[in-house]
């Protein structure tokens, strides 16, 4: 073999390498894109059948609509408390919550994620099996006052991408330590813009961050809503 064909046949392998990798880049991209157009469809259709729904109904939300993960951590022993308080996993949460909860995820599902929720809704004789557990106002809301868990317009959740994994946010979900607080800086750098992107997002979607804890947000003026202790059926 001369050297121009030894470089002829290396050149015609780097093109059909080339090839390839921008076939397999172009069918993820359009995996990733039908993905985001059928959870973008979700969403738009959950919005319109929750169209005439007061405010301050409780709702079910479901894994389907808007295409929401659901990993209710409490309807288990993988929690702070290392105990299920709940008999099962379900997501209820006032009407106006669960609105800019989906527009939320809507624009996060533009940017290839979405939203993976662990607590919803809390019923206050579950607040209050919980204080019995753990009878500490740093770790669980006094039932005596509630939470805003105990009001429906709290959520605890982090970002999965479009195939549901779970972006890095630093610390789980409920490690009570100073590395889960938002001001907490001695992060990697990505963990800090992930934190960033999720907290923006929830805030310009009405809802509040609270200082302690990156995967706790509050929807706006919830506070005002009164205690319930609403209770779903378990099928």
């Amino acid at each position: 073999m001369n050297i121009n064909t030894y470089h002829y046949k290396i050149l015609l392998l780097g093109i059909l390498f080339g090839f390839l990798l921008t076939s397999c880049n172009s069918v993820n991209y359009r995996f990733s894109n039908e993905k985001y157009l059928r959870m973008n469809a979700l969403n738009t259709q959950a919005l319109k059948m929750y169209e005439g729904i007061h405010d301050t109904v409780f709702v079910r939300l479901k894994n389907n609509e808007g295409q929401f993960l659901l990993d209710m951590k409490y309807a288990t022993a993988e929690n702070f408390l290392k105990t299920p308080v709940y008999d099962c996993s379900e997501c209820y949460l006032r009407m106006k919550t669960i609105r800019n909860l989906i527009e939320a995820n809507n624009e996060f599902l533009q940017l290839g994620y979405r939203i993976k929720l662990f607590d919803c809704y809390r019923p206050l004789d579950i607040q209050k099996k919980m204080w019995q557990i753990m009878p500490n106002a740093d770790y669980v809301a006094d039932p005596q006052k509630g939470s805003i868990h105990n009001r429906g317009g709290a959520v605890d959740l982090t970002l999965v991408d479009l195939n549901g994994v779970e972006l890095d946010m630093g610390t789980p979900f409920d490690h009570f330590g100073p590395e889960a607080a938002h001001a907490y800086k001695k992060l990697p750098k990505k963990v800090r813009a992930n934190r960033a992107l999720l907290k923006e997002i929830m805030l310009r979607h009405n809802f509040k961050s609270f200082k302690s804890e990156w995967w706790h947000y509050n929807v706006f003026e919830s506070n005002k809503d009164p205690l319930a202790n609403f209770k779903w059926i378990c099928n």
